[in-house]
């Protein structure tokens, strides 16, 4: 197996290489004064299966993902496995207005013209993958947020009902409560974000989600949290967006955390086992 990063995935792709013991081919990707991009490999792909790794965010790196795929298929390979780790425009899955663009939809059919497969992680609405007419592989960052809270929480949180399944999933795994938590509009200006069912006092909590982009929301449970007595919050996500001041905001943990989906500073985990177990 052949792995290609893109500019937008390096960390990742570097991480699958020595995780599936594949070869990380050199490759060229630079852009001219006018902003267009120019994208080289410089390996030799024949004959070989080629996992081709490329962040779909913003749009720049969309365009970049088309270009790698046109030079991978320029070799005579075995087939190409498209690895989008964080799908951009995944929340545009419908038109909400008469004319509207469904981007998601948009996005997805022409990725999946020039691969044989896909594989993304934590996309926002799975309905999605309906747009998909090859092969997907979606993945959850459950079992990595695992492996880093392993002894460090006594509750799992979801920020709301509806992402339950991912805290659930860490939760099995390391044996801890979970619950979620719940807003409570008491007026038009006051809003209560609470657990549902658990008490946090004293506890050492972990809020896990899929995306964290301005921060808004969970700091204002983060900062309800503390008033509850918790004894510590760390913060996880797969896709760190981090929008504007989104940190800023998110002051009350003790940790804030993402993935190598979207690389920042804050990414201190990695899906590339994930990755690795599902196409190995």
């Amino acid at each position: 197996m052949k792995i290609i990063g893109g500019s937008a995935s390096g960390m990742l792709a570097a991480e699958l290489a020595r995780v599936l013991n594949a070869d990380l081919v050199e490759t060229e990707f630079r852009r001219f004064p006018d902003g267009e991009g120019y994208a080289r490999i410089l390996g030799d792909l024949n004959d070989e299966q080629v996992l081709l790794v490329q962040t779909t965010l913003p749009d720049p790196n969309i365009v970049e993902l088309f270009l790698w795929q046109d030079a991978v298929n320029d070799f005579d390979i075995e087939n190409l496995i498209t690895v989008t780790p964080y799908f951009g425009y995944g929340r545009q899955d419908k038109a909400f207005e008469s004319g509207e663009a469904v981007s998601a939809r948009a996005i997805a059919e022409r990725i999946e013209l020039f691969t044989d497969e896909v594989v993304m992680v934590d996309i926002h609405n799975p309905q999605v993958l309906e747009y998909f007419g090859k092969p997907v592989t979606h993945l959850t960052a459950a079992p990595a947020f695992a492996r880093h809270l392993d002894g460090k929480v006594d509750i799992v949180l979801s920020p709301d009902e509806g992402r339950m399944e991912m805290a659930n999933g860490v939760s099995e795994i390391l044996g801890t409560d979970t619950d979620y938590l719940e807003k409570i509009r008491h007026d038009a200006t006051t809003v209560e974000i609470k657990t549902k069912s658990l008490d946090v006092a004293g506890k050492r909590v972990a809020i896990v989600d899929d995306i964290i982009s301005t921060g808004g929301t969970l700091g204002l449970a983060t900062k309800q949290l503390k008033e509850e007595g918790v004894e510590s919050i760390i913060a996880l996500c797969t896709h760190g967006l981090f929008i504007g001041d989104a940190m800023d905001k998110l002051y009350n943990c003790a940790e804030v955390i993402s993935t190598d989906t979207v690389e920042s500073e804050h990414s201190k985990i990695s899906v590339a086992q994930e990755i690795a177990d599902a196409i190995g």
